[in-house]
């Protein structure tokens, strides 16, 4: 009997648990454009309300991975595992920037697929493409050979590699329906899993400047990728972090780009960063074998950084992508940043405390400098930006800003100066301890 798309959204949304059977269908459905909008908005409300049981969630998963491409590496002949993370996005969040060169440094292969910027939060494909030649958009054939013979490749989503996904994704954008846990996972793993992945962290940011504002939630979330991951056999874990501050002393495009060469290269970096990057890569190194234990994934990832050869290897694949042969020996040539200058707490807070941030104020000051995107056709500029951010417990004084703006003209560098003001708030006794970085692991 033939599987009918009206009956298969009927049964999810009186509550029924769909069969393999009856998702494959669907999501073949939506491959092939059989199924309408109207009908992936239905089902999407239908499992908004009813929610989807790990076994939907798995399958799901699978079917949009098989409804395009799915990258096989047999034929390179890869030396090492291969391995990937994931954030669910926030300000100053360079850690891809940073993680894939180190992974690729201490043996594994790295094809990560990235994604561009979602309202508050920056976007990495959005940062590599403030690095003049540099292609996002690589045919799958010219991707895989720029893993295999840099260890790593950080490139977009091609309309090859789960077609279903980009589909439900711009559907669920427009019908309130994004926050699904059982779609996000499903969105999140099935474009990994068509990469070839083997092992994967999830990066799961928590607090003010988060998607994930609470432990509760980020835990829900993280709970359901780890066990669809692992159960589609890619071994997967969370790292719950938090995203209460900025991660960076920058954000922004270039800035941030510019800030991560700085950090592979031993020049600058910030404490916060660098605890969530260790944390992740110790992670992988020690989940995909490549170390026996955490003292011994530390010492590989230290020599690594150390050595130098992190930072080789990000500018041999950004050279591969199109890049600069020399973007890490002279990045200020090819990375265009505004001008900056400071924004300074008003008279009456001074001699206060840094008490709070408002992190996700800060990226709408980035979106305000044309940083980001309101629409999601819109250009931005990737030169624009905001750097040096005053940190909670940090007192107030005329002569340290609480942040500097780089922007392109008085307009845009009042809106986000303003911005930035109500980011921050203060107190004349003391200021509250911030929350760890990490807050949490967590395993199928």
């Amino acid at each position: 009997m033939e599987l009918l798309i009206p009956e298969i959204i009927r049964s999810k949304r009186d509550g029924g648990e769909l069969s393999a059977k009856e998702i494959r269908r669907f999501i073949e459905g939506v491959t092939s454009g059989e199924v309408t909008d109207a009908q992936i908005a239905a089902f999407s409300m239908a499992a908004f309300f009813k929610d989807l049981t790990m076994a939907e969630r798995t399958e799901i998963t699978r079917s949009m991975r098989d409804s395009g491409e799915v990258l096989h590496w047999n034929e390179f002949q890869l030396n090492g595992p291969i391995v990937d993370k994931h954030s669910t996005g926030g300000i100053g969040d360079t850690v891809s920037l940073m993680l894939a060169p180190i992974l690729a440094a201490c043996g594994g292969f790295v094809p990560m697929i990235a994604g561009r910027g979602l309202a508050h939060t920056g976007g990495t494909v959005d940062k590599l493409e403030s690095i003049p030649g540099y292609n996002t958009q690589p045919t799958v054939r010219d991707f895989q050979k720029v893993v295999a013979s840099t260890g790593m490749a950080i490139a977009g989503q091609t309309a090859d590699l789960a077609p279903a996904d980009r589909r439900m994704y711009a559907t669920r954008d427009v019908t309130a329906t994004v926050e699904q846990y059982g779609l996000i996972t499903a969105s999140i793993l099935s474009k990994k899993l068509a990469a070839g992945v083997d092992h994967l962290v999830m990066d799961i940011k928590v607090g003010n400047g988060a998607f994930m504002q609470d432990m509760e939630s980020a835990r829900a979330l993280a709970h359901s990728l780890c066990q669809v991951g692992t159960e589609a056999g890619m071994p997967t874990e969370a790292l719950l972090t938090n995203m209460d501050q900025p991660l960076a002393h920058t954000a922004g495009n270039a800035l941030e780009v510019m800030e991560a060469i700085s950090y592979l290269k031993g020049a600058v970096h910030s404490e916060r960063l660098d605890e969530v990057t260790r944390a992740l890569v110790g992670m992988l190194l020690q989940q995909s074998g490549l170390a026996s234990s955490r003292d011994g994934a530390h010492v590989m990832l230290e020599e690594a950084l150390t050595s130098g050869r992190a930072a080789e290897y990000f500018g041999r694949s950004v050279a591969a992508m199109g890049g600069p042969i020399d973007l890490m020996e002279a990045p200020h040539s090819y990375l265009k940043i505004a001008s900056k200058r400071p924004v300074f707490a008003e008279e009456q807070y001074f001699g206060q405390c840094v008490d709070r941030i408002d992190t996700r104020e800060l990226g709408m000051a980035v979106v305000a400098l044309g940083g980001g995107r309101t629409s999601p056709n819109q250009s931005i500029d990737h030169a624009v930006g905001c750097s040096g951010f005053m940190m909670p417990g940090a007192q107030v004084n005329s002569e340290v800003p609480l942040a500097w703006v780089h922007a392109r003209d008085d307009r845009n560098f009042d809106q986000a100066s303003s911005r930035i003001k109500q980011a921050y708030g203060f107190n004349p006794e003391h200021s509250k301890q911030p929350r760890h970085m990490l807050l949490e692991h967590l395993k199928a």
